[in-house]
């Protein structure tokens, strides 16, 4: 029973309670594997539950994560009404799902990445856990424990959906969604390149180091480290993800040099980070997200504005 969380506890006290707290859980899971919710009644608790997580502030946004949300969806075993929500907060760099197939990105995930590949990744992985019942699961055992009715659900604290699964659900929900991330004709590239991202960050979480910024993907790590803390206590390590997608790739052929798709709003935050960057006098790295974000939506006059005086900082007049 204990191996199955892999919980890291030191001798004494803690361990103890973390193992009844672990064998209480455990126990009341099995009454909500065998009572399952209804799809009609699942969907109208999470209708509930997502007016207190989705604060947007671009509908350009949230009609993209619906877009690529819905082509993703297309391969999930439950037909159900699947929703993308865009969580404009830069300090929250995570995504989750809710009951029902509402799935919540937060700003400071999708600045972390540059292609779409990544993002059908991410939305596939938050998908598989309402496909897989990981939510709905949650649902009822956290409703049970509280003795709260789940017509009162809403209630319950939407961090018990921010926060990650056990170890077994986020790995099997990461094989099922590489599986629908590729299934819906993205290359499996992405997936890896982000995970990739995520283990940068927890060398540096782990290592307690914030370098100085050098390239613009450095510039969003060193920005990021500080708030993924609680991520990574409750995500599997990003090396294990790393590996099991690698093996999952290899055994099915795939093919992970195919190319990518870039982020078509990708410029909405990179014209931000450029302004940002330019406000506390790093021109170089201002520089470096004004160009890149011009060269997918040239018609900016506040990024060539950032460009230029960036440029004339460093005395360079090209």
């Amino acid at each position: 029973l204990t191996e199955r969380r892999k919980a890291d506890a030191p001798a004494g006290p803690e361990a103890v309670t973390n193992f009844i707290a672990s064998s209480e859980r455990e126990m009341s899971r099995l009454t909500a594997r065998f009572t399952r919710l209804s799809d009609e009644e699942e969907i109208a608790a999470g209708d509930r539950l997502v007016g207190l997580a989705a604060h947007s502030n671009s509908p350009t946004t949230e009609k993209y994560l619906q877009a690529v949300g819905a082509r993703v969806a297309r391969g999930a075993h439950r037909k159900l009404p699947y929703r993308f929500h865009y969580w404009s907060e830069p300090t929250f760099v995570n995504a989750f799902a809710l009951p029902g197939g509402h799935i919540v990105v937060g700003q400071g995930l999708l600045e972390l990445m540059d292609s779409e590949d990544e993002l059908a990744s991410v939305l596939g992985h938050e998908i598989e856990h309402v496909d897989l019942y990981h939510c709905a699961e949650r649902l009822q055992v956290e409703a049970a424990i509280r003795k709260v009715p789940l017509g009162g659900i809403t209630w319950l604290p939407i961090m018990l959906f921010q926060a990650g699964y056990h170890k077994d659900q986020e790995l099997e929900a990461d094989r099922a969604g590489l599986q629908l991330a590729v299934l819906a004709g993205y290359s499996p590239g992405g997936a890896l390149r982000f995970e990739e991202k995520f283990e940068r960050l927890y060398q540096r979480y782990v290592k307690r180091k914030q370098p100085k910024a050098g390239s613009p993907v450095d510039e969003i790590l060193v920005g990021s480290v500080s708030v993924l803390r609680d991520y990574f206590r409750t995500h599997p390590p990003p090396s294990e993800r790393l590996d099991q997608m690698h093996r999952l790739i290899d055994s099915n052929h795939w093919d992970a040099t195919k190319p990518e798709t870039d982020l078509r709003i990708g410029w909405i935050f990179w014209k931000e980070r450029a302004k940002r960057a330019y406000e506390s006098q790093r021109y170089e790295v201002a520089a470096a997200w004004a160009e890149r974000t011009l060269k997918t939506e040239p018609r900016q006059p506040e990024a060539l504005q950032v460009l230029a005086e960036s440029r004339m900082a460093m005395a360079e007049f090209p």
